[in-house]
């Protein structure tokens, strides 16, 4: 028996006891982090907000097996963000609207979460209409026509169940009931919201595909509405991509026990806290970035030569050659060898020791 066929569903409840140190841990580390973040400066925290939505729209998507294009999310975020990150790689209709629904969660986190706004999210995640090769119902609650609803895993034959939403007919009255709960204005920690928020709609499973998505979007929201702030500095996403089989192994759990929800919210709050840890990650990633750029303000350096150092200081991949500058710079190969040698001289850049044509560059550290 699922949790959604229990006499008393939704009526959930938890051990308030057990869940007092770890909400109170989270909430100190929350306050923390936004302190730290905020005496950065406006173009630092820029900087870590982009870092963290980033993370966001790549991790929520690969946790469902989707791999997006990282600068084509980066270009998208910047220009809807008014950042000037130098060339912006143009996004396709996918990706922008992956990005469309995770900023109008987080960053118009204060107005109401409705049916609507609902169906205008899901058909963002799936503009052709289709997942995959499968056609779809967009912006609209599944019907069930191809059977019910299920999540499944393993091979063809092979396949295991781990879960069975509620039947088609009851996702009127079951949305109904979430988003009346979801915009009350009852007496709960925001934070534990987001956690309850997250398990009842995934739970609920009311959309073909995209699901656990909008799950993680409606979570950022009510954390946003936490701290009653639209920059994010950290990716609960990202930390779950982390923590992706202990993730769905809770949720199995859950989904499949009582209305007693203490180890999912418990679960809950410990992810979410590892996650705001790990954003400090993300700020020395920044402050090592402003750094540089002050040691070599005094160099000239052309659009190229800006977009390229920003590629490095952002974790490139790899080591960086004449051809993957010129890539990178959409130039000729003479063009990327002369700004390199430049970048060389002014001590921007150092040649690695090996030498032919495996010759390759790294940013100074000095």
């Amino acid at each position: 028996m699922y949790i959604h066929e229990l006499k008393d569903w939704p009526r959930f409840h938890w051990n308030a006891e057990k869940l007092t140190q770890p909400l109170a841990s989270v909430r100190h580390r929350q306050g923390r982090l936004i302190g730290r973040m905020e005496a950065l400066g406006f173009n630092l925290q820029q900087e870590a907000v982009l870092q963290t939505l980033i993370a966001d729209v790549l991790k929520s998507s690969e946790i469902e097996g989707e791999k997006l294009d990282a600068e084509q999310v980066r270009s998208s975020i910047a220009r809807r963000l008014g950042m000037d990150i130098g060339a912006l790689k143009a996004a396709d209709r996918h990706v922008e609207g992956v990005v469309e629904m995770t900023l109008d969660a987080t960053r118009h986190y204060d107005r109401p979460l409705t049916e609507q706004r609902l169906f205008d999210w899901h058909a963002s995640l799936f503009p052709t209409g289709r997942s995959g090769m499968t056609k779809i119902r967009t912006g609209a609650w599944r019907n069930d026509s191809t059977g019910p609803m299920e999540v499944v895993s393993g091979p063809v034959g092979k396949e295991r169940v781990h879960f069975e939403a509620p039947k088609a007919g009851r996702l009127p009255r079951e949305m109904k009931a979430f988003l009346k709960w979801f915009e009350s204005g009852e007496a709960m920690d925001p934070v534990l919201k987001a956690g309850l928020a997250h398990l009842w709609f995934v739970t609920i499973h009311p959309f073909g595909d995209g699901n656990g998505r909008i799950a993680r979007a409606i979570a950022d929201m009510a954390l946003a509405r936490s701290e009653n702030s639209l920059q994010r500095f950290y990716s609960m996403s990202a930390q779950i991509r982390q923590e992706r089989n202990a993730y769905y192994d809770i949720l199995e759990r859950t989904q499949k026990g009582t209305t007693d929800i203490t180890s999912w919210m418990d679960w809950f709050l410990g992810c979410l806290g590892r996650a705001i840890d790990a954003a400090q990650t993300t700020l020395g990633t920044v402050l090592a970035k402003a750094r540089f750029w002050e040691r070599i303000k005094d160099v000239q350096l052309n659009e190229r030569q800006r977009l390229v150092i920003n590629r490095l200081l952002d974790r490139f991949e790899g080591k960086l050659t004449t051809s993957k500058y010129a890539a990178l710079a959409k130039c000729s190969q003479d063009t990327a060898h002369r700004d390199i040698l430049a970048l060389v001289e002014h001590g921007v850049l150092i040649r690695n020791p090996e030498g032919g044509r495996s010759t390759s560059y790294s940013l100074t550290t000095g």
